[in-house]
């Protein structure tokens, strides 16, 4: 069967990062994604090694771009708002998500008050970093200024040290692409019922001040700001990683009872087991337990813990997760993906497993030159001639 989102239209403003993942998502369930771009545009990941061999595709930019269409336009071209239009009156594209800075669209015509205008039930996602009003709505800023400004980094890390970096965007993958999928989606929803469409602001900033959850509704309440090691989840409890003999790591996050005496049972400290996960002078407790885990290498760890049920896991490098570990392959998030030359590329599948409506990798799009390949095969079907889009490209508009 098709994917879930199959008949979804949706033209794709984006770029980076946040956008593209929120956008492959959606293609990978199902709808036509049309991505609209620029060569003039700065599009980070098309330079970023490592270039899937025999090709000049960059393994970031093929996974955020699967299952994509595209069509080269310079949006500043006279006729550039006239495709558009006819892409969403004609064409059947119905969503649009961008991520320009605030006032860009406007500038272009593109706006959600212009391309209403001509399709009254439109659904309009705006993604940025601080929203579309406020008082940083024309501040520039990156994964790490959103996850700053949210307080979420106040109080994680160690005490005294300087905030750890994470490995993922998280404010533009977590706060930001799948709150568009989140957006978008609920207004579809809406709409098949309403038949209104509506706009969407997404700031990643937003999402990441709501992640703050469990910690931010307490705050709320008592007004107290909590520390790094302040609670039991920041580190404050024996919830945590812990290093092994040979330098690895494991990590526990045992928080229940029984969770935690089978921990200490099996460290053969089940004198810990009635302070709980959380005691009172954790700080030398904690440095025992430390000490016991550097006793045996990370394997000999996991093995004993595999006896049990006491939450924990090993604290693993990519290599294992897709290579060694067999968690990754029997649940099927490792797939192979087709290029353009008649080969595959190894990609990370889609999360979301469904029964019926299973996902479809269709492939990785071979980016065209101006006006070849999708771009002149859209404007062919939106009734453009080939002497039309001839003019169009001696006129600059693939530029």
């Amino acid at each position: 069967m098709p994917g879930p989102l199959n008949g979804m239209k949706i033209l794709d403003f984006t770029t980076l990062l946040p956008g593209p993942y929120a956008t492959m998502c959606m293609a990978d369930m199902g709808a036509e994604v049309l991505k609209i771009i620029s060569p003039s545009r700065y599009e980070a990941g098309e330079s970023m090694s490592p270039t899937i061999p025999d090709t000049n595709i960059s393994a970031s930019r093929a996974y955020l771009d699967r299952n994509k269409n595209y069509l080269t336009l310079n949006l500043k071209h006279p006729h550039a708002c006239e495709i558009i239009q006819k892409l969403i009156t004609d064409g059947g594209f119905d969503i649009v998500i961008e991520q320009f800075r605030p006032g860009v669209m406007g500038r272009l015509k593109l706006d959600y008050e212009s391309l209403r205008a001509v399709k009254p039930d439109i659904i309009y996602c705006s993604l940025s970093g601080y929203g579309q009003d406020g008082p940083m709505v024309s501040r520039a800023g990156h994964d790490i200024n959103y996850i700053a400004r949210s307080g979420i980094v106040s109080y994680s890390g160690r005490k005294g040290q300087c905030p750890s970096l994470t490995g993922m965007q998280i404010a533009d993958l977590a706060s930001g692409s799948y709150n568009s999928v989140i957006g978008i989606l609920a207004a579809a929803i809406s709409r098949k019922d309403s038949g209104k469409g509506q706009y969407i602001d997404v700031s990643m900033t937003d999402g990441m001040i709501a992640f703050n959850a469990f910690l931010g509704a307490g705050f709320l309440v008592n007004g107290k700001d909590i520390e790094p090691e302040g609670t039991f989840t920041t580190g404050g409890g024996f919830y945590d990683f812990y290093e092994t003999k040979e330098g690895k790591y494991i990590s526990f996050g045992g928080l229940e009872p029984h969770f935690f005496a089978n921990f200490c049972n099996t460290i053969n400290r089940s004198d810990l087991i009635p302070g709980g996960v959380a005691p009172e002078n954790i700080g030398g407790k904690k440095e025992e337990v430390r000490a016991i885990i550097k006793t045996k290498t990370r394997d000999e760890w996991i093995a004993l813990f595999n006896e049990t049920d006491a939450c924990v896991e090993p604290v693993m490098t990519l290599t294992e997760v897709f290579h060694q570990d067999p968690l990754a392959r029997m649940r099927n998030m490792v797939v192979e993906v087709p290029l353009p030359n008649g080969k595959t590329v190894t990609q990370i599948a889609n999360p979301i497993k469904f029964s019926e409506t299973k996902q479809i990798y269709r492939g990785v799009g071979n980016k065209p030159p101006s006006g070849e390949g999708h771009t002149k095969r859209v404007l062919q079907e939106l009734g453009y001639s080939a002497k039309d889009i001839e003019m169009f490209e001696s006129t600059g508009l693939f530029d």
